[in-house]
């Protein structure tokens, strides 16, 4: 039996999507809104659930249509521009052969099943937590909740992995350890002012879990 669990947030922690986003919400946004937005603007908003984005990106109505018609771009291009980051899988194998793992994303749950899947990398999680899964997406601490209690792990020896401070405020307030990571889409002065543990790679995370874990 695996003593130790690893949480790990997917956009920025384990895949490089960002093409594929950028795409989608300019498309949305040209379709539904007319509000002109950059890619900075986009950029610095990911991490959070989609309707948030539109309307600090200033969509004042339709928001749900624009949604709905990031969703439907999203998924006709997503496993083409979307790719694993720099030691992923690496991370992901040395992280199942001591931890029991899942993803606790934003992402629509549907797409992240369908990305790993296609990465050949799905059956190492024992589950994958979306956004349509929760109430209260991160940073409540709702979705890891859930996920601690579907694949049956401790507190004390679980472990949230992720690049944002929403990430890290998750982690704190569900009482679990967070490593933030440099690799994703904040910046290492924003993490260290919400985590403690900082690494610049999945793979390095979880070599640093692996210790732990084994003291």
């Amino acid at each position: 039996m695996k003593k130790c669990a690893i949480l790990f947030d997917l956009d920025g922690t384990l895949i490089d999507s960002t093409e594929a986003i950028l795409e989608s919400f300019h498309y949305a946004l040209r379709k539904c809104s007319g509000v002109p937005a950059t890619d900075k603007d986009i950029i610095k908003l990911i991490g959070h659930p989609l309707d948030f984005m539109f309307a600090h990106l200033g969509v004042k109505k339709n928001v749900d249509q624009c949604v709905q018609r990031y969703k439907e771009h999203y998924h006709t291009i997503f496993t083409q521009k979307t790719k694993l980051l720099p030691n992923a899988k690496e991370a992901i194998l040395l992280a199942h052969s001591f931890a029991n793992l899942a993803i606790v994303t934003t992402k629509t749950g549907k797409y992240s099943k369908e990305l790993m899947a296609y990465f050949g990398l799905e059956q190492y999680f024992s589950c994958i937590i979306g956004r349509e899964d929760v109430v209260y997406p991160k940073p409540h601490p709702e979705p890891l909740i859930k996920a601690i209690k579907k694949i049956d792990a401790l507190k004390e020896y679980t472990w949230m992995v992720g690049d944002t401070c929403l990430d890290m405020e998750a982690a704190y307030k569900a009482n679990i350890s967070s490593i933030g990571l440099t690799c994703g889409y904040a910046s290492y002065t924003q993490l260290q002012r919400c985590s403690s543990h900082i690494a610049s790679t999945p793979l390095e995370a979880v070599e640093l879990i692996q210790k732990i874990c084994a003291s």
